[in-house]
């Protein structure tokens, strides 16, 4: 270390300056979940953890770490020019530890924790370590893709669903013939024939875009397009997989009697179909595997369907020539009587089981009240992410609804957490959950979630004002970064930073509007507004913008098939139109590659600390840094230029540091070409463009 008297001029002013007391300078004041201030990240009962806290330079008389309301005196044990880096080490065991910071500056207090610097402390907001919570080291960061598999790719056409094949919800199904037709208002029994030999297909594409992980919507058989009403929970359905018996009839016109649909019940309760279609699908994870890609598949544990075969309200199964057991809609004493809930005794056909929201389509699943149905489930869990198929994890639909309890859903949860972990320790658990999911991620149930709350929302609101079904336009949220820096400190805080850092980080999915579509910020859906409406007036430079952060922000970038390729769409069913092959928006697509090439090559957005740097109407400045990186990224969501001034000195960034561009998007495009600034004390003085996102990093010699 150098003398003081060899400092530079500058250097002494920042050293006096950081020395000035009773001043906290709390823009110094840093600590995470990351390695950098959490050693080991992930700690096991019995481990000894080393716990970091930055202060500025000679800033604070005493730092303390609080945990568990036991105070630690803080060594500093390092320090550079600008920051001081103090630590404390402390022993874990199986209990969780919350904890703080407290600094001292003379008789100053002041404190720090997950929120922010602070002088009243918040103890909702404090750091967690939960012993033993491992979460998987491959999806921190890791880029996803999304496949409603209906809608990507037609790769086997003598599977396809037929005219007529069977009935549901009071009308025959039908095959689209049109790839390329927009998706009816009533769209469940449309069938536009895309399968797992399509997805297989198109692994090239996927690969050459960058893609480590593919989370494909439900794909076990079932009578609807999006699947989440499960008819059989042990096999891939032979519409998405492999037909090899195709015996039978459709339905005639006017016939609305699926025992009648003699070609459907051979098609779906054939060994020969399911076992050619299971093995189909785990010849497609393992090539999935060779590509160096994981697979994510999607559980529907809360709910089943009307065909399902423990209820065959259709006498699928019971008509079928292989053997099955009665329906519980059948008989009384039919084994699996007690998976759902009757509310009378009256059989033979007991319409009388309770539904999810009410609907008689989709049977609620009646845990609490069957040891058996849980074993089940707890079974296929355990099954698909075991050999032959190897899949790397579950998404968990609606996943705080299970059980007729709060009680009983956390307590199935930590079951199903154990039986999948113990089959395969590094697949992931992620769940669909609206609000705060914290009760969940204690790490004894979900790793993390679909982040609406840390994400999607919030980017959404900022960048176009509306709500993510385009239901509703709030101009007061547009362009707000109170709002915005806000609801992502307390929501990114009640995740916590293990399930943030491999949190599921879209834009769109099958549930909500497409984003370019929100681009246009008009409000309605397909069956008010007409589909052709979700592509007027889009702004693709928006849509960058929410790219650029999508793939810088701490999660997992989750892209929903079609949007790197400019497909719009309303809310769903809009939102789940065919992948335009041959018609793609090719700047787009190229974008996208480059963006998750960045992505791929600054591991600093994938494990890196996240600071908010700046905020004004319509612009925000945010960094993703370590130790030996730091980036950051600018948002100018204006409709005119603009120039700021930034300190990046917080960021980790130095005095006189070099910085480059390494990627700008506009109006009219984008560029990954180089640009190099100068900071000057620290401060980074740059012109946006309008309707642009910049990312910088420190310069590499």
């Amino acid at each position: 270390m150098r003398a003081f008297e060899n400092l530079a001029e500058w250097e002494k002013k920042a050293v006096f300056m950081c020395g000035v007391k009773p001043t906290l300078n709390t823009n110094h004041l840093f600590s995470d979940g990351t390695i950098d201030y959490r050693k080991p990240e992930e700690p096991m009962p019995g481990d000894l953890v080393a716990i970091r806290l930055r202060t500025g330079r000679f800033n604070v008389d005493k730092a303390i770490l609080v945990a568990n309301n036991v105070e630690y005196v803080m060594k500093r044990v390092e320090s550079d020019i600008i920051f001081d880096y103090y630590e404390a080490t402390i022993k874990v065991s199986n209990e969780r530890v919350f904890y703080y910071f407290k600094v001292e500056i003379g008789k100053a207090i002041g404190y720090y924790n997950q929120i922010g610097a602070t002088k009243d402390l918040n103890p909702y907001y404090n750091f967690q370590i939960m012993p033993g919570f491992k979460t998987p080291a491959w999806a921190k960061g890791a880029v996803m893709y999304q496949i409603y598999v209906d809608r990507f790719y037609n790769g086997d056409k003598s599977n396809d669903v037929l005219d007529d094949e069977y009935t549901y919800i009071g009308e025959h199904v039908n095959a689209v013939k049109d790839w390329g037709r927009y998706p009816a208002a009533m769209d469940v029994r449309e069938f536009y024939g895309g399968d797992l030999k399509g997805v297989y297909d198109k692994l090239d594409y996927l690969e050459s875009l960058g893609i480590e992980a593919i989370y494909l919507n439900p794909i076990f058989v079932s009578p609807s397009n999006h699947k989440y009403d499960i008819q059989d929970y042990d096999h891939v359905d032979p519409h998405f997989g492999v037909i090899v018996s195709d015996e039978g009839d459709v339905l005639s016109q006017d016939d609305k009697d699926n025992t009648h649909a003699t070609r459907y019940i051979d098609r779906v309760t054939n060994p020969k179909n399911l076992e050619a279609s299971d093995m189909f699908f785990a010849e497609l994870v393992a090539e999935i595997h060779r590509r160096g890609m994981k697979v994510i598949i999607d559980g529907v544990f809360n709910h089943c369907g009307s065909f399902n075969k423990w209820l065959d309200r259709e006498h699928i199964y019971s008509k079928s020539n292989a053997e099955y057991s009665p329906g519980a809609y059948e008989v009384a004493e039919s084994p699996y009587n007690s998976f759902f809930k009757f509310y009378s005794n009256e059989w033979p056909n007991n319409d009388s089981y309770d539904g999810w929201w009410g609907h008689d389509t989709l049977p609620t699943l009646n845990y609490e009240e069957s040891k058996k149905l849980e074993e089940y489930i707890l079974n296929i869990g355990r099954k698909w992410v075991s050999p032959p198929f190897n899949v790397d994890g579950w998404r968990l639909d609606v996943a705080a609804d299970l059980g007729h309890s709060a009680e009983y859903n956390h307590e199935f949860w930590r079951k199903f957490r154990e039986v999948v972990k113990q089959a395969n320790p590094n697949a992931i658990i992620l769940a669909e959950n609206y609000g705060d999911s914290y009760d969940w991620l204690q790490g004894d149930q979900w790793d993390t979630i679909m982040n609406y709350d840390a994400f999607m929302e919030p980017i959404t609101w900022f960048l176009t004002g509306m709500e993510k079904h385009s239901d509703e336009y709030r101009p007061d949220s547009l362009g707000n970064p109170d709002y915005f820096f806000g609801a992502m400190r307390h929501n990114m805080a009640r995740m916590g930073q293990q399930s943030y850092m491999i949190s599921m980080n879209e834009l769109s999915n099958h549930d909500h509007s497409r984003f370019l579509t929100r681009t246009n910020k008009m409000v309605g859906r397909t069956q008010t507004l007409g589909p052709e409406k979700a592509s007027e007036n889009v702004n693709k430079a928006v849509f960058k913008e929410a790219v650029v952060m999508q793939f810088t922000w701490p999660g997992a970038p989750t892209i929903y098939y079609g949007d790197e390729a400019g497909v719009c769409g309303f809310t769903d069913p809009d939102n789940r139109r065919t992948y335009p092959w041959g018609n793609e928006d090719k700047e787009l697509i190229q974008f996208h590659k480059d963006i998750i090439k960045l992505h791929n090559e600054n591991k600093v957005f994938r494990v890196g600390s996240y600071k908010a740097l700046y905020s004004d109407y319509n612009l925000i400045a945010y960094a993703r840094f370590t130790r030996d990186d730091a980036a950051v990224v600018i948002i100018n969501n204006n409709d005119d230029e603009r120039r700021i001034r930034v300190s990046l000195i917080e960021a980790g960034f130095g005095y006189d540091d070099d910085v480059e561009q390494i990627m700008v998007t506009f109006e009219n495009g984008y560029s990954i070409d180089k640009l190099g600034y100068h900071l000057k004390n620290g401060w980074l003085d740059i012109g946006i463009r309008k309707t642009s996102a910049v990312v910088l990093r420190r310069l590499r010699w």
